[in-house]
């Protein structure tokens, strides 16, 4: 939508950025100074009449400015490109905005998303993400927010972008919601901003959020908690400070993030929050008699502490019912947290993700047993929320083992995933609009016997039944840059996965796993195998966003029952 224009008042060359747009439409830019003392400056006509103009002085990061459109049809925003930059330039109708979303009219080629034609992810309409935030059922829709830098494919100061869907599978794009503090987010350096959070429904309506401000080398405190509310599901209201400092005497460093906010058994609001002391990763338990939960949060202790993998940061912590109401005291409950730094000595895995099980009265967690939520890690920053038919959660297809200096990594989030208490173990099977996704079978008929079938765009579900529990497998995949396998052997259920020049590579291995069927998703840039119902799950990260091209199974005669593949898309 971008095109040379000829100023008519002093024959400067300009760039636009033209649309047809409705009346009253509001108009979201993000801009910066180029050089020199010259201002940044955006100018909007509508139907050849001036519509308006946004100014900045910054030279270091893009800047929010807010235009209305007092008049609709033929729309032209123009800015001189050695003064200006224009990161970010979309359109809404506020009274239509959570039906339509927004109208993407500028991105930069630096912040593009990239083109996945099939791809059925979540995935930001621009920049970069990663944690799922504030993931609930709002005002009769499903909310997700993530954590979002809006003006590159790499991590900076931190928003939180927002989107919302009917089916947890088609999501419509909002405006940016949670903008950085001022003092941050007129910096690039990324030294913070508004960290993960949570959010929970107003009575009446509107939702109350919760995050965690980080601001580095702050002094005493680099994080602290703050809420704000949004009455229309859009827009949000100044945030107010409520946990300004860690508790005091129990050693811990100053990771103090992420809280999660949820109904407890007793009815009362409860808060968890991420850290880690000398011995390990921690979770904090805090509390509020305000319904609202606006304020009154007091610290109850610790709730659970993980110090299996040395001293590692707990983050991102969520907590769910899973087999009956919260108030019922035989109710099991899942804590899942991160655990970042976390490495696992027997597979070389990183970033370990804990789900533990067990009952908890308001004050105090009682773990029966945990597992690992995904044996392919790649399924981090995981959040949960009970929804109508019971808890459902999402995460972040990626883990920070992945990110680098010199990678762009604009990725996706997991298809959302129920959970729920089977045979004394957690399953996360993938929530059941996935079937929707199904567009056409493909020919299987090659694949039984050994032959190599064409995956057409990568965008495919494959179903496996077994002979019997546990008989043998290989499923080779034919990948641009890397090789990546699934198989299942005497050794468990696993994701065999390289790339060209690594040094190791972790093993992404659910040890001894003896499912009877498997189901895989595979999508460009992931892979995500769910075992027995998500009985074992596994996520990996795949490089690039080409999608698998085809697919080769080995297996011993009679092992296998069935076979099916399914073409996808939304």
């Amino acid at each position: 939508m971008t095109s040379q224009a000829i100023s008519p008042s002093d024959e400067r060359e300009l760039e636009t950025i033209s649309a047809i747009l409705p009346e009253g439409a509001t108009i979201h830019a993000w801009i910066k100074a180029s050089h020199g003392a010259a201002p940044g400056r955006l100018t909007a006509h509508a139907e050849g009449n001036a519509a308006g103009t946004v100014e900045t002085s910054n030279p270091h990061e893009f800047e929010f400015r807010l235009l209305t459109l007092e008049r609709g049809g033929e729309t032209v925003f123009s800015y001189d490109p050695t003064t200006t930059e224009v990161s970010v330039l979309y359109a809404f109708r506020q009274s239509r905005v959570l039906e339509d979303g927004i109208r993407l009219l500028h991105v930069r080629p630096s912040n593009a998303t990239p083109d996945v034609p099939g791809g059925y992810h979540f995935r930001p309409p621009f920049g970069w993400m990663n944690d799922p935030n504030g993931f609930g059922r709002f005002g009769g829709k499903l909310h997700l927010f993530y954590q979002h830098y809006p003006h590159s494919l790499r991590w900076n100061n931190m928003h939180w972008g927002h989107a919302v869907s009917d089916d947890y599978l088609r999501w419509t794009h909002l405006p940016i919601f949670l903008p950085p503090s001022d003092e941050l987010a007129a910096q690039a350096d990324g030294r913070g901003g508004a960290f993960s959070g949570s959010a929970i429904a107003l009575d009446g309506s509107g939702i109350r959020i919760f995050f965690t401000e980080h601001m580095k080398d702050r002094e005493p405190e680099e994080q602290v908690q703050f809420t704000a509310t949004s009455r229309d599901l859009v827009n949000v209201e100044p945030a107010s400070l409520i946990l300004p400092a860690r508790p005091t005497g129990l050693g811990l460093t100053t990771d103090f993030r992420d809280p999660y906010v949820f109904s407890g058994p007793d009815g009362k609001w409860k808060m968890l929050l991420g850290t880690r002391d000398r011995e390990g990763g921690v979770i904090l338990l805090y509390e509020t008699d305000d319904p609202a939960a606006a304020t009154g949060w007091t610290f109850l202790g610790m709730l659970h502490r993980e110090n299996r993998f040395g001293m590692t940061a707990a983050e991102c912590p969520c907590m769910v019912p899973l087999d009956g109401p919260a108030g019922d005291p035989s109710t099991r409950w899942a804590l899942i947290f991160g655990l970042l730094t976390s490495r696992d000595p027997a597979t070389g895995r990183r970033n370990m993700t804990t789900a533990t099980v067990g009952r908890f009265d308001g004050q105090q967690f009682s773990m029966e047993f945990e597992q690992e939520l995904d044996f392919g890690t790649d399924a981090y920053a995981f959040q949960a929320f009970v929804d109508e038919d019971g808890p459902v959660g999402i995460a972040w297809l990626a883990n920070w083992t992945d990110i680098s200096r010199e990678i762009d990594m604009p990725t996706a989030m997991t298809l959302p995933r129920r959970l729920a208490l089977r045979n004394g173990a957690l399953i996360t099977p993938p929530v059941s609009g996935a079937e929707s996704l199904r567009r056409h079978r493909l020919d299987v008929g090659g694949l039984l016997e050994g032959q190599a079938v064409d995956l057409a765009n990568g965008s495919i579900e494959i179903l496996l039944t077994l002979k019997e529990a546990g008989n043998a497998f290989r499923l080779e995949f034919e990948h641009s840059e890397a090789t990546v396998v699934v198989q299942l052997n005497d050794d468990g259920l696993s994701i065999p996965f390289s790339v060209a020049n690594a040094k190791t590579s972790p093993r992404y291995i659910a040890a001894g796993a003896r499912p009877s069927t498997i189901r895989i998703f595979l999508d460009a840039g992931s892979l995500e195998v769910f075992a027995d119902d998500g009985r074992w799950t596994g996520t990996k990260r795949l490089p690039g966003f080409k999608g698998v091209r085809a697919v080769r199974l080995t297996a011993p005669e009679g092992n296998m029952l069935a076979a099916e593949i399914w073409q996808l898309g939304l």
